[in-house]
């Protein structure tokens, strides 16, 4: 095969994949979204952006991804460097670790259900020590911040396993001469990670807060188990439209409310984590 086209070839498949399951659906989505009676129109945008739940939700929706994905960040960076660290045992610790990127969304906020609805564990161990007399029903509108807790904590618990390998896989990339130059020249280890382990995984940081950001902004089955309608976040909206309300142009509406979020704060990301032109490992 000419040499000129082999590349154009392999690159194909890929290509026809990404026309079918996304240029085309979003065409379709944009028609819905933008699409009235009357022809192209921005109705659909002004009945979303002016219904009294969408400052909330789009405040919980940034709350919510302002709090986890900063603690998910520090977590995996930590996760990652004790298991490069790390002589034996290596791959059994990052297969416990990552064990709950098996498990689904909802699957995961039903977890997490269990141990802070009336009958969960929470209950079961505070009445244990004595802390309280009754079960306490933690997941009410009366505990908006024990809710926001629970599905903090299920979404931490669930996602930071995304970050870590890719974070793993960055260091593991990083030359081992580097170390030991640093040690060499007395460098400490907090020096180490500052002055060679960080910005060398500007690339990967770059994918795993890329990939985390997404995903935080479409956080529906977690908050669905834990909160139900108590924490409107945007994609829990766009479900309501949808499936709710029957209201398929709002709800396209506001899926591309949430696109045009997550390329803002992805651009965001890019700039702030940039690669120098020409640098490598």
């Amino acid at each position: 095969m000419n040499a000129r086209i082999l590349p154009y070839v392999l690159i194909l498949p890929v290509t026809l994949f990404l026309c079918l399951f996304f240029i085309y659906p979003f065409i379709l989505v944009s028609q819905q979204a933008f699409g009235s009676s009357d022809g192209w129109s921005l109705d659909n945008f002004r009945e979303v952006v002016n219904h009294w739940k969408f400052p909330i939700s789009l405040k919980n929706t940034l709350l919510l991804a302002a709090a986890v994905v900063p603690l998910q960040l520090a977590l995996a960076l930590l996760m990652a460097t004790m298991v490069s660290k790390m002589e034996k045992g290596r791959d059994m610790v990052l297969y416990i670790w990552t064990i709950p990127l098996g498990i689904s969304d909802l699957a995961a906020g039903i977890i997490w259900l269990a141990i802070f609805e009336q009958s969960g564990f929470l209950n079961s161990m505070l009445n244990g020590i004595g802390a309280i007399d009754k079960p306490v029903n933690f997941l009410t509108y009366q505990n908006p911040w024990i809710v926001f807790l629970a599905i903090a904590l299920a979404e931490i618990w669930r996602a930071t396993a995304i970050m870590l390998v890719i974070l793993v896989a960055g260091i593991g990339l990083i030359p081992k001469e580097y170390y030991e130059a640093a040690d060499v020249f007395g460098a400490s280890k907090w020096k180490q990670f500052t002055r060679i382990t960080f910005p060398m995984l500007r690339p990967s940081l770059q994918t795993a807060l890329v990939l985390r950001v997404i995903l935080a902004f479409e956080i529906f089955a977690v908050v669905a188990a834990l909160g139900g309608t108590l924490f409107p976040v945007l994609m829990g909206e766009t479900f309501a439209y949808q499936f709710d309300l029957l209201n398929s142009g709002a709800a396209a509406a506001m899926a591309l409310i949430i696109l045009a979020i997550s390329i803002g704060f992805t651009l965001i990301i890019l700039r702030v984590l940039r690669v120098p032109k020409g640098a490598s490992i």
